[in-house]
């Protein structure tokens, strides 16, 4: 399984980004997808995930601000980020995995692209 992200890069607060996320060597429209983030020395952390039917679910400190969504036929997962602040600083890493009961559980990465959110 190849997983590999795109999109990142500087933006100013308040500004949008849309991250992707290209599969391939897996069955994508089955999978679950996820997307993380690692800020400089924090654990990495679930930001959002989508289910293979296009069902999401985000951090609280997202919320409104980030929406995941998926093209079956492109294998493509992305993630829209709108509101930009500071704190969203951080290499972003896609994941393809499963659910167990309603937490997602990731089985490969991608490598990381990295957000900078910063006047």
């Amino acid at each position: 399984v190849q997983l590999q992200a795109s999109g990142g890069g500087l933006v100013q607060p308040g500004g949008s980004l849309r991250l992707s996320c290209a599969a391939s060597g897996t069955i994508f429209s089955i999978n679950a997808m996820g997307w993380y983030r690692q800020a400089p020395g924090k654990q990495r952390e679930l930001v959002a995930s989508i289910t293979s039917g296009g069902s999401t679910n985000y951090a609280d400190s997202v919320k409104g601000r980030f929406t995941a969504s998926r093209d079956n036929d492109k294998n493509t997962v992305y993630l829209q980020m709108n509101s930009l602040k500071p704190e969203d600083t951080a290499v972003y890493y896609c994941s393809t995995g499963y659910y167990s009961g309603r937490y997602y559980v990731p089985s490969y990465w991608g490598q990381g692209t990295l957000v900078t959110v910063s006047s």
